[in-house]
């Protein structure tokens, strides 16, 4: 279900579409999506987009925004099987573009969206994922 990035929205109510991009810049890597997404975080929604691949091998699904504010930005979900279920991590590597806006628009974007997305998509797969069990 996690792995499923196009069928998001019909899962996570905060998110308001996430489509597939068929012009590529890049070639992109075997099981590579080029996608637009777009969510209402905590102070605003917002949109862009992200090279996303995941790994079957280690359970992690990875995205390198290509676009907008968080461009450059890498995060890597990494699924962890443990006793109880599935432990998930997501790490936000983020390093605005600009060093000299980098101390206003970093914790802008990581407080006012990132960190309320991440919230919400991880509590919204939990529940629905422990109905299924």
């Amino acid at each position: 279900m996690v792995s499923q990035l196009l069928r998001w929205p019909e899962f996570l109510p905060h998110y308001r579409f996430v489509r597939e991009i068929k012009e590529l810049t890049v070639t992109p890597r075997q099981n590579e999506l080029h996608l637009q997404m777009s969510a209402i975080g905590g102070w605003f929604p917002a949109t862009w987009r992200a090279l996303y691949y995941g790994d079957p091998e280690t359970l992690e699904l990875h995205f390198e925004h290509t676009a907008a504010f968080t461009k450059g930005m890498r995060v890597v979900w990494t699924l962890t099987p443990v006793s109880e279920g599935t432990q998930v991590e997501i790490l936000h590597e983020l390093r605005f573009r600009f060093p000299a806006l980098a101390w206003l628009m970093e914790p802008v974007l990581r407080f006012g969206f990132i960190e309320p997305v991440a919230r919400k998509t991880l509590a919204r797969f939990k529940v629905l994922l422990e109905a299924q069990s």
